[in-house]
């Protein structure tokens, strides 16, 4: 009785493994044994089975963010995009004043918090927080082939991927075309016709005697915007290897002698650098035969309608120059969403994505294959400004990239200028002045 017993139980429980072994035999889209079937990028299966990002841990994205004009709602409708494919991933704006990012940077850093992402001009200084890209990107010189090589220094600091280029801004001129025009001046048309600085003064003195400007020219009150007339005269901030201050040999004198000759010559108001004054407010008066600023401006002025303005080549002495600069998107360590911080910035990065981005925010792009672009105003005004970066020696970067010194010095540059304008220096004494601080500051900086 008890064998009969035990052979039931036995035949039942071989009946259970077959009826179970029948159950699985299907081709559903779950099946691990169909992957055939298996859903591709955010696409649904047929029978309503789970995609791969409905299974991916869902993360969220801390993005801290500052904005200068309209690429913050650029950036809002491409994060739409990106989390819309990956709906795993949740992307959170902290939008913040670019006089803020530093505090709130350091704030959350200090908290044992950093963000995912955020949008940086000077990843040099977040150099030991920022995670290493190399390991994303694949083979990392040629991902940065990819990118403007004058920006390279910027983001690629001591053999690290620190951030990647999101865009890129170039020092250039603006000139009032009303007023060069009723003065018989015609401006360069290609870069075979750039005027010598002697040239232009010459130019700028003919729009205010026969064109009635106010004022030949401003330029901002800044040092970055000071500093392309000094590698226009062939000098820069440090030397060769970065070691020490270069900016007080003959070449940065001439340069500053220059840019003060401007101002007794009657060619720039002194009101700008001695006086605050604006001088994006001074141009949009019509008074100003040219303002010496950036390519951000295209956006700021293109609302003026009270005269013509366009954009032209700048003057050279020893040799063309402007000043490289940008923005940039870093990931940092400690996130705990390292790799999904790294796989957007890839997405940002990626031709398609930039050229969204830039194109829409009136931004010139950082990759090579986007050098023109179907912008909604001013094409040939951003094609311009390219060929000036396209046309600007390695130190200019090599200079500005410097952020662990720069922001130590940059003010004392400008004032040093200031000084000489007000007559209280010369050239040489500044220069020399300024020199010094710099070579502390690389002291200070090497230890």
């Amino acid at each position: 009785m008890q064998r009969k017993r035990l052979l039931l139980v036995l035949i039942s429980a071989l009946l259970l493994i077959l009826t179970a072994a029948c159950g699985n035999s299907g081709t559903t889209g779950n099946s691990p044994n169909t992957s055939s079937n298996t859903p591709k990028n955010n696409e649904s299966n047929a029978t309503g089975g789970k995609t791969e990002t409905d299974t991916k841990k869902k993360v969220t994205l801390d993005f801290v963010w500052f904005t200068d004009g309209i690429e913050g709602e650029v950036m809002k409708s491409i994060i739409n995009q990106y989390t819309a494919e990956n709906s795993h991933v949740t992307i959170n704006l902290i939008e913040v004043a670019y006089k803020d990012l530093e505090t709130k940077l350091k704030t959350m850093i200090a908290g044992g918090k950093p963000p995912a992402l955020s949008r940086m001009t000077n990843p040099g200084a977040y150099i030991n927080q920022a995670l290493d890209l190399s390991s994303y990107v694949g083979d990392v010189e040629k991902f940065m082939e990819q990118f403007a090589s004058s920006v390279k220094p910027y983001y690629y600091i001591n053999n690290k991927l620190a951030a990647v280029p999101m865009d890129v801004t170039a020092n250039g001129l603006i000139y009032n075309k009303t007023l060069f025009d009723k003065a018989g001046v015609k401006v360069p048309q290609s870069p075979e016709e750039i005027w010598t600085w002697d040239e232009f003064s010459q130019a700028l003195r003919q729009v205010i005697d026969k064109g009635g400007a106010k004022h030949g020219m401003v330029w901002d009150f800044t040092p970055h915007r000071w500093s392309t007339q000094l590698y226009q005269f062939g000098g820069s901030i440090f030397n060769e290897d970065g070691t020490a201050a270069a900016i007080n040999d003959e070449n940065g004198v001439r340069a500053v002698d220059y840019f003060i000759k401007l101002h007794k010559d009657g060619l720039m108001p002194e009101s700008v650098w001695l006086g605050g004054e604006n001088p994006n407010n001074l141009f949009r008066t019509g008074t100003v035969g040219a303002h010496f600023s950036g390519n951000w401006m295209i956006s700021n002025y293109k609302d003026i309608d009270n005269f013509e303005w366009g954009i032209t080549y700048m003057p050279k002495e020893v040799q063309r120059s402007s000043v490289p600069g940008g923005k940039y998107v870093m990931a940092f360590q400690g996130s705990g969403v390292e790799d999904e911080a790294a796989a957007f910035i890839q997405y940002l990065s990626s031709k398609e994505v930039n050229a969204k981005y830039t194109s829409e925010s009136l931004f010139m792009s950082p990759r090579i294959d986007n050098a023109k672009l179907d912008y909604e105003f001013g094409s040939d005004m951003f094609a311009i400004f390219a060929d000036e970066l396209q046309n600007t020696p390695a130190s200019a970067a090599m200079d500005w990239s410097k952020q662990e010194i720069i922001p130590k010095v940059q003010n004392e540059i400008r004032d040093s200028i200031v000084d000489v304008l007000t007559g209280g220096k010369t050239s040489k004494q500044a220069l020399d002045e300024v020199a010094e601080k710099i070579n502390a500051a690389i002291k200070e900086a090497a230890k």
